[in-house]
């Protein structure tokens, strides 16, 4: 939900309504991130986290980006625009978030692309932050556990955006890589003494359901909110979920050069198998051909992060969304319980 989509306004509108809104700070200044903490904070006095971006590594294959920047020569004629610097900026700012959260804490933060370090996660202990590691693996989970985090994110293949992998494998194209969510939800388990949040795919209280009966703490979703009115994700996006022309979603490198979820274009068919394991490089070089093409009404080049299930988007006020989705919840544990309904139980929603 970097980018755009997940805005103040969508994570206050899920936490008022009882969940755990999310503002993602990945792409966001320091001083970005903390004028938006202050605005959800304007907005709801429930709790919300805040989501950061691990640093990558300083990029070594400059030859391969070079080549796809030629192949892309093209894309930026027709949308008459430059491409972008693949350096991006000097400083990815992670440290200076890192202060501000510390300086100014929130309830939660978590974690994307790596396992931050056991001093970190001790600093923000002692501020009273509760730390989550998104992970894809057990192997992870353990060094998510050895670190001091409180929980873990399990991530599924069926995640819509980035995969959350701790190390991105240059010598995979990232297609083919991940486990299914239950699957990867009992593996970790069985590995960390963690709570467990479940992500990938989760669209209806009833797939929600199911995660909290293998043993979820709570579920967290993305798409299922894209479309929300407080959502800020391109309207063009919003409408491509359901589109019929998009079918099908891909894991992909061609925007970012990071396996990522996304409907399934023009850009992401052409470009998808020749793009190199370069992230954040590919991300900074393709950005203003995203832009130019959202600006010229045209989803074909357009990163259209989706998961699986993004045909069952609904294009609700996100606290509506909500008490449709613990409706849905509750009827399916009462329909699952001998004993007849049951309360909602944990219900988690990080946008």
């Amino acid at each position: 939900m970097a980018g755009g989509p997940s805005s103040p306004e969508l994570a206050a509108a899920v936490s008022t309504a009882g969940g755990l809104g999310f503002l993602a700070a990945g792409y966001k200044t320091a001083d970005g991130m903390y004028q938006e903490i202050q605005r959800v904070r304007g907005l709801t006095g429930r709790p919300f986290g805040v989501n950061l971006f691990m640093p990558q590594p300083e990029l070594d294959d400059t030859a391969a980006v070079e080549v796809y920047r030629e192949q892309l020569a093209g894309e930026a004629t027709w949308y008459e625009t430059a491409l972008g610097d693949p350096h991006g900026p000097t400083d990815d700012g992670y440290e200076a978030k890192l202060a501000v959260l510390r300086e100014d804490s929130v309830p939660v933060v978590s974690f994307t692309f790596g396992c931050p370090t056991a001093e970190t996660v001790e600093s923000l202990a002692r501020v009273g932050t509760y730390t989550v590691v998104t992970v894809t693996t057990p192997a992870e989970a353990r060094a998510a556990q050895d670190a001091g985090a409180d929980a873990v994110c399990v991530q599924g293949v069926e995640a819509g955006g980035h995969q959350g992998t701790h190390r991105d494998d240059p010598q995979s194209d990232g297609t083919g890589a991940g486990l299914g969510l239950l699957a990867l939800l009992a593996e970790v388990r069985e590995t960390v003494r963690l709570p467990v949040i479940a992500a990938g795919g989760l669209m209806r209280g009833g797939q929600i359901a199911a995660v909290l009966a293998a043993g979820a703490a709570c579920a967290q979703l993305g798409t299922a909110f894209l479309a929300c009115p407080e959502s800020g994700a391109h309207p063009l996006h919003k409408q491509a979920l359901t589109d019929p022309r998009f079918t099908r979603t891909e894991l992909t490198r061609a925007f970012s050069g990071r396996p990522a979820r996304g409907l399934a274009n023009r850009f992401l068919r052409e470009h998808g198998p020749y793009a190199p394991a370069a992230y954040p490089a590919v991300h900074y070089l393709t950005s203003p051909v995203r832009k130019a093409a959202a600006a010229a009404g045209d989803p074909q080049a357009m990163n259209l992060w989706a998961g699986q299930g993004h045909r069952l988007a609904r294009q609700l006020p996100a606290a509506e969304l909500m008490e449709v989705l613990v409706a849905e919840l509750t009827a399916a544990r009462a329909a699952s319980s001998p004993a007849g309904p049951a309360g909602p139980g944990t219900f988690g929603s990080a946008s």
